[in-house]
């Protein structure tokens, strides 16, 4: 349990936040404009239900806790909205100001400054609305075809439909679940890999809604590695769970599958940092590995793309990652990298190709902007 001093520094954190917004907005609004108005109240509001949003899952009283999460989670998204605009107004201002007094020419800064801190809330507004039709909406498949030196003739062509980040909660519930098994099962795939964070929740709290997931259909199976969330809801009642749901749970390990005359290895780890929750849950790509026929195709899922260095160590030709939901939304994708190698997309090091997935569904607002969800469908083509 994280101590009181924690959650007293991010409270304090998020009300100085929204006394920077409150006071930047209200000060160049119009008098008597809406604006002030609006502002004063939904930044009160907003300091109330965003704590309230974030720890709604505690709440055992059912809808009233998803109501409760819905409307949290979605003044969280506006208010990041409105905190980014506000920053890039405040960027703007200065550099007219300066514009200004190079020029001699201040003539257009009262308006500037009037009419942005109006502009302000209503491009949050709609950017959060935009966000949130782009989270909603069933991730569209993108297709990636990865070139592998040395590969088998049966394996030419080889599918792996990829889904990742999906945070069946609050907001993702049973029948979001069952669109995105749709999807994955109409791409008749040879392989589902399932790189983890696929709830945030307890079991009891999420059975019913992980139901759909015993759908999934490939020749070879669906196989899942845990993410940091599912640690956060108590991965071991998890994994059981999901290998009851039919998923083969890859734990460090490893397993070998023909497909026709060729032979490939599939292989799992726990999350990268499993090992803090319980040791026995080391992320180890070496020793999921250890023993695997020399084979040209050797698959790693791991949830965090930071598994690649230790990855290329232990000759995987291809990882598998997600994690990072591409920074899901604006301004947060340029502080991805300051964690993990990886953004998104297809990227090569040394010998291993390391593909990571946006994820398929969001986490905490329900909002994407510039980092669209996907499901992803990845081609094996010969290489040299």
């Amino acid at each position: 349990m994280l101590p009181i001093s924690f959650f007293a520094r991010v409270l304090t954190f998020g009300i100085l936040l929204h006394l920077y917004v409150g006071i930047r907005l209200t000060s160049a609004a119009p008098a008597g404009s809406w604006v002030t108005w609006f502002a004063v109240i939904f930044l009160l509001v907003s300091l109330i239900l965003i704590p309230l949003g974030m720890s709604a899952r505690r709440i055992a009283r059912q809808p009233l806790s998803d109501r409760i999460a819905w409307a949290g989670l979605s003044a969280m998204g506006f208010f990041s909205s409105l905190l980014a605009l506000t920053v890039l107004r405040d960027i703007v201002l200065i550099a007219a100001n300066i514009v200004a007094w190079v020029t001699g020419n201040a003539q257009a800064l009262p308006p500037l400054t009037a009419y942005s801190a109006v502009a302000v809330p209503v491009l949050a507004l709609a950017l959060s609305l935009l966000g949130l039709y782009y989270a909603r909406r069933l991730a569209p498949v993108k297709t990636v075809d990865v070139p592998i030196a040395g590969l088998d003739d049966d394996l030419d062509g080889f599918t792996i439909v990829q889904v990742s980040d999906i945070h069946i909660g609050p907001t993702i519930k049973r029948g979001y679940v069952e669109r995105i098994v749709a999807s994955v099962n109409a791409l008749e795939p040879d392989l589902i890999a399932v790189t983890g964070d696929l709830v945030d929740g307890s079991v009891s709290q999420l059975l019913s809604h992980t139901q759909p997931l015993r759908a999934l259909s490939a020749r070879h199976g669906a196989f899942f590695v845990t993410g940091n969330h599912e640690y956060y809801s108590g991965a071991d009642p998890w994994i059981a769970e999901f290998r009851r749901l039919g998923l083969n749970v890859l734990m460090n390990e490893h397993v070998v599958i023909d497909h026709g005359t060729a032979r490939a290895v599939v292989a799992g780890v726990t999350d990268y940092g499993g090992g803090h929750f319980d040791p026995a849950h080391e992320s180890d790509p070496a020793k999921a590995i250890d023993g695997a026929p020399d084979v040209p195709f050797r698959l790693l899922l791991a949830h965090q793309p930071r598994s690649a260095a230790a990855a290329s160590e232990a000759g995987f030709t291809l990882q598998l990652s997600g994690h990072t939901h591409g920074g899901q939304f604006l301004p947060w994708m340029f502080f991805v990298r300051l964690q993990q190698p990886f953004v998104h997309g297809l990227a090569k090091l040394g010998d291993l190709w390391v593909y990571t997935s946006r994820g398929t569904g969001y986490w905490g607002p329900p909002l994407r902007l510039a980092a669209p969800s996907e499901i992803t469908r990845l081609r094996l083509v010969p290489g040299r």
